[in-house]
């Protein structure tokens, strides 16, 4: 049976005040916190990052070990390390980004040891909060992000991720079965009445990111965050003020949403959390690639950043994936920093006027 972590909290650094922060940009889409990585981000003027945990090719955490050690929960000791790193880089920690899979795979699927892995969820979200951690972004969904390419042609030859949804029709099944959508919505409610008490008598957010593609399927296991009718739905389940949008553009777009309507909704249920800032080229179902955060996508850069500011948006907003330049390397470091200085410059025109 799951149980809350103990109550006594071991000291830790004095924690920021992220909540009195403005709206800002920051940086995240990697794992290890590099010096020299650190170095370049406080370089750009950016003082605050995220870290993302969850392995994936398409962004810079495809690597053999997590700054995080640990195949069912983290400590308090490493999160505090690892804290301590960025910090002395000059840096704010904002938020960890992703469980890996291996610590809520059977919660995720309903199947015999949830409990087990309900408990280690449960501490590492104790251990985050009382490390200074103020958010978990999680991702609910056991077969990741898909892509079709990660070569799709832009201007001057730069490449891009695109979908082409045909691709995945055909996919094996990710979990030796099919499943409904009702026993996933059940799993789903299983998870958040056990772990949002916990995160809001230790202080901490759950961001909920979209699945990405935002469809109903792949590989027999529903996708259940493809609407805003399904994040309407999560919120109501187990009511809860710490409880969130990781709020992805691209796969907001991708849905095929009234974008600044979904802002207004949101922002007015203080449901807006941060902000992953990419643009694609259209919505689903036709086949769709990711474009340049200046050129002509589903949304206009500008109209989106003054919307954020008309609704009183505080919090950090990040380049997700960014098409590759030439010279880049795996965290498509000189596309990043083109996105942030691009971003910046709205930001301050809008945050003037």
């Amino acid at each position: 049976m799951a149980h809350s972590p103990s109550s006594t909290r071991e000291t830790g650094p004095p924690s920021i005040d992220f909540d009195r922060l403005p709206m800002r940009v920051g940086l995240g889409s990697f794992m290890h916190p590099d010096p020299d990585r650190l170095q370049f981000i406080k370089q750009l003027g950016v003082d605050d990052i995220l870290l993302n945990m969850y392995r994936t090719p398409l962004i810079d955490t495809d690597y053999s070990e997590l700054p995080l050690s640990g195949n069912q929960q983290w400590t308090l000791d490493e999160i505090l390390a690892l804290r301590g790193r960025v910090e002395d880089a000059g840096l704010r920690l904002n938020a960890i980004e992703n469980l890996p899979l291996c610590f809520y795979d059977k919660i995720l699927l309903g199947l015999p040891g949830r409990e087990e892995q309900i408990e280690h969820v449960q501490q590492t979200l104790a251990n985050l909060a009382r490390a200074g951690i103020p958010m978990l972004g999680y991702y609910w969904d056991a077969g990741g992000v898909y892509r079709s390419s990660t070569s799709y042609r832009l201007r001057g030859g730069a490449e891009s991720m695109s979908i082409d949804l045909a691709d995945f029709q055909n996919a094996p099944l990710l979990a030796g079965r099919e499943y409904s959508e009702q026993e996933m919505w059940e799993y789903y409610h299983y998870f958040l009445e056990q772990v949002l008490p916990v995160a809001e008598s230790e202080g901490i957010k759950l961001a909920l990111h979209p699945n990405d593609p935002p469809i109903p399927t792949i590989g027999g296991v529903p996708r259940l965050f493809r609407s805003r009718e399904a994040f309407d739905r999560a919120f109501e389940l187990v009511p809860s003020s710490t409880h969130g949008c990781q709020f992805c553009l691209g796969n907001w777009a991708a849905m095929g949403e009234d974008i600044p309507e979904v802002i207004d909704h949101y922002a007015r249920a203080n449901k807006l959390f941060y902000v992953h800032f990419q643009t694609i080229s259209n919505a689903l179902p036709a086949p769709l690639h990711e474009v340049f955060v200046d050129e002509p996508g589903y949304y206009d850069t500008f109209e989106i950043l003054k919307k954020l500011r008309d609704v009183g948006f505080q919090g950090l907003i990040i380049p997700g994936h960014v098409p590759s330049m030439s010279g880049d390397g795996k965290w498509q470091e000189r596309s990043r920093a083109f996105t942030v200085g691009y971003l910046n410059g709205i930001l301050r025109s809008v945050q003037q006027n």
